[in-house]
């Protein structure tokens, strides 16, 4: 079916129904913006409610619960939905809006040309068929004026009266207008058959192939809006599936949640480590002679439960009193940044152990990092010293100054609250608590020192206690090679200048008076470090050997190729990384491991 030889005749109705087409797709066109915008929007207030909904830095005590944990997640996956819906968005923009916009211009354009062109050639029949009517009128009219001519030559040639000149001159006339006439005929006949060629060639040919450029417009109109309602959805599914994953991940969160975990952990931040109030005895009035004990005995107990009804109650809310009070108190114990003492005495028992703890880790940590600071600083100096062209080694030296002295004030820092922690496990703790078990054997009198093979020894335990300064196993940070290094030279032999355990200093791993200490260590004698019992590092994520490693030196431990070891440290610049494995013998091997040695994947 075609619109040229069905529709010849409907010129007007088809300009009129190809403009309300392009009208349409000008409207889809609106709908698809008003969809992005929809998108958008959406997409942004996402973003704002995760943004107004993420945990305050107040509020990170709390997050260690499952269920906070568990929300947290949900709000990453409500991100990501987010970004997926900015990506339906940009698509629609770049692929949809930018299609229709191309689309309805260029249909525009053939369709005004087209227009034009019918317009063009409806003139030149409406002017053929103007000069054939003109040609047929003045036919018309000859043709009466010569049989008008005609009629009076006849009449003249009857009448005697005229003369013969008379008659000859309406003969004359009669001739001319007969000529006349017949020209006329003749262009009448031209303009006719001209009219009726044109017609033909505008009816069969010009107007139709006119027509067949609308309808294949209007064809490629109705197409591509076809093309961009499937292009549309397909925009849609090809974000369905990150959607559909961020969902799953949204039931994973909430299956992760565990209300007994949650509750355990409730009993770890609250539990005072108070024991409950014994019964109250009776008073015997009758027996004076125990009035004054039994009385004593009865305030004491009020008074041991009132405690422990505070402190379990507001565990973790009591604070140090400050304000003008202060200024005539006794105790001159400093307070921290959040008013508590410095030594949390004004906590109770399990709630300042767990304090301590933590804060032993934080400066353990800072110790660490310090170290591995200092120790690049005098690997940097030893280089310069070597090579003078590369920089002069006293840049550094101001630098490793500072960096001793930081890392000597944390070290004090570390024996102080160590101390303090030691003073807060001689409390009796309750025998429901959570970290009665994992504190008895330091209550005991002795401590178990961990060492780098997994194995435990007891040392004897006096009033004078120092634990190590950086755990079980830690990177070395020896004073008296610091000294030597910046003196120009260096005495240790042991393994090259990127092992743990190299011209650096001595591995902590090595117990006072063993040989391997250096003179600073040596010389302390009963008061080296001793290695404390630590809960043992969470691990940060595994690692697959490469290649086979021999230990040749403390510090290290062997592997072979492919074997799957935990990442308990990471690479802090020295080229060396902290590892662990199951050791059916005797526990865990922990040790240091060359990182280009390793594959390692972090946990998220």
């Amino acid at each position: 079916m075609s619109w040229g030889t069905e529709l010849w005749d409907q010129y007007d109705n088809l300009a009129i129904h190809t403009n309300k087409g392009i009208e349409f797709l000008d409207k889809y066109a609106n709908f698809i913006r008003d969809r992005l915008a929809i998108e958008t929007e959406y997409a942004s207030k996402l973003r704002r409610l995760v943004k107004n909904y993420q945990p305050k830095k107040k509020e990170e005590e709390d997050n260690e619960f499952t269920s906070c944990q568990a929300f947290r997640k949900v709000l990453n996956e409500i991100s990501d939905l987010a970004g997926q819906r900015e990506v339906v968005a940009e698509s629609l923009q770049l692929q949809i809006i930018q299609g229709i916009s191309l689309l309805s211009k260029t249909l525009r354009d053939e369709r005004k040309k087209c227009l034009s062109n019918g317009t063009y050639l409806h003139q030149n029949l409406t002017t053929q068929l103007a000069a054939l009517d003109r040609a047929k009128r003045n036919y018309e009219k000859a043709y009466r004026d010569s049989e008008k001519a005609v009629d009076n030559y006849k009449k003249a040639d009857m009448d005697l009266n005229l003369s013969r000149a008379e008659v000859e001159r309406y003969k004359n006339i009669m001739t001319a207008k007969i000529q006349q006439s017949d020209d006329a005929k003749n262009e009448y006949a031209n303009q006719l058959q001209k009219s009726n060629n044109l017609q033909q060639q505008h009816y069969h040919e010009l107007l139709p192939e006119v027509f067949n450029r609308l309808q294949e417009l209007d064809e490629k109109r109705t197409r591509g809006i076809r093309e961009f309602i499937i292009g549309a959805a397909d925009v849609e599914s090809s974000v369905a599936p990150i959607i559909a994953r961020c969902l799953e991940g949204m039931v994973k969160a909430g299956e992760s949640i565990n209300e007994k975990e949650d509750s355990y952990k409730v009993i770890e931040r609250y539990q005072s480590g108070f024991t409950p109030p014994s019964d109250i005895p009776f008073e015997d009035l009758s027996k004076l002679d125990t009035l004054d004990s039994s009385q004593e005995s009865h305030f004491n107990h009020v008074q041991s439960s009132h405690l422990t009804v505070k402190g379990t109650i507001s565990a973790n809310k009591i604070k140090k009193r400050v304000g003008i009070f202060n200024i005539f108190g006794g105790n001159k114990n400093s307070l921290t940044a959040d008013g508590q003492k410095e030594d949390f005495s004004d906590l109770p028992p399990n709630q300042r152990r767990k304090k301590l703890q933590a804060k032993i880790g934080e400066l353990q940590q800072k110790i660490q990092q310090e170290t591995a600071a200092r120790d690049g600083l005098m690997k940097m100096k030893v280089v310069y010293e070597a090579n003078s062209s590369l920089g002069n080694p006293m840049t550094v030296e101001g630098q490793l100054n500072e960096s001793e002295h930081k890392l000597e004030k944390l070290k004090m820092d570390l024996k102080k609250y160590q101390g303090y922690l030691e003073k807060a496990n001689q409390i009796p703790m309750a025998n429901n608590s959570p970290q009665a078990n994992r504190t008895s054997s330091m209550n005991n009198g002795h401590r178990s020192s961990r060492h780098s093979n997994g194995s435990t020894e007891d040392n004897n335990y006096d009033g004078d206690f120092q634990p190590d300064d950086a755990g079980s196993l830690s990177r070395s940070d020896s004073e008296d090679n610091v000294a030597q290094i910046q003196n120009g030279h260096n005495n240790n032999n042991n393994g090259s200048s990127a092992s743990p355990e190299s011209g650096l200093g001595t591995s902590h791993t090595s117990l006072p008076g063993s040989g391997h200490g250096s003179a600073h260590e040596n010389a302390m004698g009963e008061d080296a470090y001793y290695e404390t019992e630590m809960e043992p590092l969470q691990p940060l994520g595994t690692c697959r050997a490469l290649y086979p490693f021999e230990a040749t030196s403390e510090g290290s431990i062997p592997m072979n190729e492919g074997e799957e070891l935990q990442v308990i440290e990471i690479d802090q610049g020295d080229g060396w990384t902290r590892v662990r494995r199951m050791n059916n013998s005797n526990g865990w091997d922990e040790g240091f491991v060359p990182t280009s040695y390793i594959e390692c994947t972090l946990y998220a």
